[in-house]
């Protein structure tokens, strides 16, 4: 009961974050004197509606976005002769872009309150795997020493090592991240230099690293043990902020999600492939897209599981997936109306240094079999990630 209840809860997040991009341009084209006919979430027949105004306001039956109907969104639509002035297409370049862009704004907006609220009432992950020390064990365990002795004091703790130092390099090797800092101290024994930063100071603490057997995982499952080195350190995974400290953190994160964004949309068609292997029977790959549906479910089971973080990750996320994906410059996403409206003003532009008159409008037209094929592409894709949600879904392990 959980689990759905979850889905239920992760499906309606998504919702309210589709409401709230159409309420950005809804917001934004009244703002600025544009005529807004209608404002609807879903598409299909008609479930309810009511009109406040000149704007009809409501729900259709099929929940897979919404829209904000602008009169005059082109030059090619019929707008009546009071509403002339009003048309979208008669208004500044920079008001249509403020427009047009107000719904992803709106998606970056929403996954940075998502992140600030984190930071203050839950945690944040440590996304950037930095190597900050969250505890120094008592002693390094092994196979053969599962359990630390009374006075027992691990190599970490006798260098002085503290909570909340960030180790950056061993035996001189730079280490951005936890996973530098293993790889270098699991090869290594004996006196080690370790750099650290603690504070605004950068530290050398000198430890003898032990070398003590532990427990492997192969692929298939299997164990195997093997002799590494040890310091008796334990990794920060998370971080607790409070409402100060949480708006620098979660503008930090912002950041880093928006790179990681930009960097899976660039990766995103190598994905493709990994999904149609799953659809088959393969092992589905943890980093191949995911639809909406997989979203949900993921979502469901962060819930079933107590993993709130997670799940509001994943809502943060999505909300800048769909934000920055809105403004690639391809028809018919809003980025790709801006785009249309940018090259406009910058070939008018041109054109008034050269002395001559403003151009015609973009004929639209001329544009729909790039639009029919982004679609066609996008439903394809969307079909696959959905397919593969249902037959093979990721899982949390």
């Amino acid at each position: 009961m959980v689990f759905f209840l979850g889905i239920l809860l992760f499906a309606l997040l998504i919702g309210i974050s589709i409401a709230l991009h159409e309420l950005g341009h809804l917001a934004t084209a009244k703002m600025f004197g544009m005529k807004v006919t209608r404002y609807f979430i879903g598409f299909g027949p008609k479930i309810w509606s009511f009109r406040r105004g000149e704007t009809e306001y409501g729900l259709k039956a099929i929940p897979a976005g919404g829209f904000c109907e602008i009169t005059g969104m082109t030059a090619l639509e019929e707008v009546r002769p009071e509403d002339r002035e009003r048309a979208f297409y008669r208004q500044k370049t920079w008001k249509r872009v403020v427009v047009l862009s107000a719904g992803s704004i709106t998606h970056f907006i929403l996954g940075f309150v998502i992140l600030y609220l984190m930071a203050v009432f839950l945690v944040l992950p440590n996304v950037r795997n930095t190597a900050v020390v969250q505890e120094v064990a008592q002693c390094v365990q092994s196979e053969s020493k599962p359990n630390c002795a009374p006075g027992d004091t691990s190599p970490a703790g006798r260098a002085g090592f503290r909570a909340g130092d960030e180790i950056t390099a061993v035996g001189g090797v730079t280490t951005p991240t936890w996973t530098d800092v293993l790889k270098a101290t699991q090869n290594r024994s004996g006196t080690t230099d370790f750099t650290v930063r603690r504070g605004d100071e950068t530290l050398t603490l000198t430890t003898d690293v032990a070398r003590v057997d532990r427990k492997f995982k192969r692929a298939d499952g299997s164990t195997y043990t093997r002799e590494i080195g040890a310091i008796g350190v334990v990794h920060q995974r998370e971080f607790e902020y409070n409402a100060v400290t949480g708006v620098g953190a979660a503008f930090s994160f912002t950041g880093d999600m928006f790179v990681n964004t930009w960097h899976g949309l660039l990766k995103f068609p190598e994905k493709i492939p990994a999904v149609v292997k799953a659809i088959g029977g393969g092992e589905r790959d943890l980093e191949s897209p995911v639809s909406v549906v997989g979203a949900s479910r993921l979502g469901g089971e962060a819930v079933e599981h107590g993993l709130w973080p997670f799940f509001w990750l994943m809502l943060a996320g999505l909300n800048f997936f769909v934000g920055v994906f809105n403004l690639l410059p391809l028809l018919p996403l809003d980025g790709g109306h801006i785009a249309v409206n940018l090259y406009e003003r910058v070939r008018n532009w041109i054109r008034k240094l050269r002395g001559m008159p403003a151009g015609a409008p973009v004929n639209y037209l001329r544009l729909l079999p790039l639009t029919y094929f982004v679609i066609f592409v996008g439903g394809a894709v969307t079909l696959l990630t959905v397919t593969a949600d249902i037959v093979n879904p990721i899982r949390l392990q």
